[in-house]
């Protein structure tokens, strides 16, 4: 995973391992935690006491060792839920990087509780990635670019799929009905429809 996201990596089996540095030192851990959770967190124990405390420290877990972290969040800089997606591991470890002022920062766009990420073509609400369609994260993603803003089903179609599209305003509908089932009950009213109109993600500019 770590070879297609172009980066250069060194396994390691413990902290003795770990102790024999490259010549330019380590930039930062990805700790797996699934198999043997306490060598796991003994390794990111010995990496933050060195004299020069290793960070970022990304721990990947199962989805049943998460509840226990919060017990253990001074030994790590971000976690992910493993197995996961070679696109997320990507874009935690250079969001990890950017925080500790190693690296470039994502280009993100960001709204309320939403974030796309325009580098790895991925959505978030509330840290949750979003299992979405090219044409669905498009969509998305220029609602999201214009917040407030309310475009004509027509508009949508020439911007967002650059042609007349076959099945007309009708494809907006669809799409919009699926983003909100996938953005969950609980912001399914990020995008709003307006009566006649067309579409919105957010309030109006205007709304206090």
């Amino acid at each position: 995973m770590l070879d297609a996201a172009g980066m250069e990596w060194r396994a390691v089996a413990d902290e003795a391992a770990a102790a024999t540095e490259p010549e330019d030192g380590w930039s930062g851990a990805i700790v797996v935690a699934t198999e043997n959770p306490t060598a796991a967190f003994a390794l990111c124990r010995a990496l933050r006491k060195t004299d020069f405390p290793l960070a970022p420290v990304l721990v990947c877990v199962s989805p049943g060792q998460v509840a226990d972290l919060e017990l253990r969040e001074d030994l790590f800089d971000d976690f992910c839920s493993w197995p996961t997606a070679t696109a997320e591991l990507d874009a935690r470890v250079r969001l990890a990087f950017w925080r500790v002022g190693r690296g470039t920062r994502p280009e993100l766009v960001e709204y309320g509780p939403l974030v796309l990420n325009l580098e790895t073509y991925q959505a978030a609400v509330d840290g949750n990635v979003l299992d979405l369609t090219y044409m669905e994260y498009e969509l998305l993603k220029f609602l999201a670019s214009h917040p407030g803003r309310v475009f004509t089903r027509e508009t949508l179609l020439s911007r967002v799929w650059g042609y007349e599209y076959y099945g007309g305003a009708r494809t907006v509908d669809v799409h919009v009905r699926r983003l909100r089932a996938k953005l969950g009950e609980e912001h399914a009213a990020m995008i709003s429809t307006v009566r006649s109109v067309g579409y919105r993600l957010g309030q109006p500019r205007w709304s206090a």
